[in-house]
């Protein structure tokens, strides 16, 4: 079990990314969030298998997309944390 913040930087809020990380990551297995920050980035919080993880970031950086990801992602930026207890399901905040 690992966890990552992921920042997402580009044209992805407004646009249905959060909602499209959220079913791309329930069918990975990850528990966690995709909230908006106020300077424009999405951040992604996943907890799950390393391999899961890996995979959600390469769908996030994927260009183009080949899962109709919506919006356009210029950078990704992974961040590995501690695991935290008790993390279940994926929320948009």
């Amino acid at each position: 079990m690992e966890r990552a913040l992921i920042f997402v930087r580009g044209r992805v809020q407004g646009v249905g990314f959060r909602w499209w990380t959220r079913s791309r990551a329930l069918e990975l297995g990850i528990a966690g969030h995709a909230l908006n920050l106020p300077d424009s980035r999405v951040e992604v919080n996943a907890q799950g298998e390393r391999s899961a993880i890996e995979a959600l970031v390469e769908l996030l950086r994927e260009d183009p997309s080949t899962h109709s990801r919506p919006g356009r992602v210029d950078s990704v930026v992974v961040q590995w944390h501690t695991v935290r207890e008790g993390l279940v399901g994926f929320v948009e905040r």
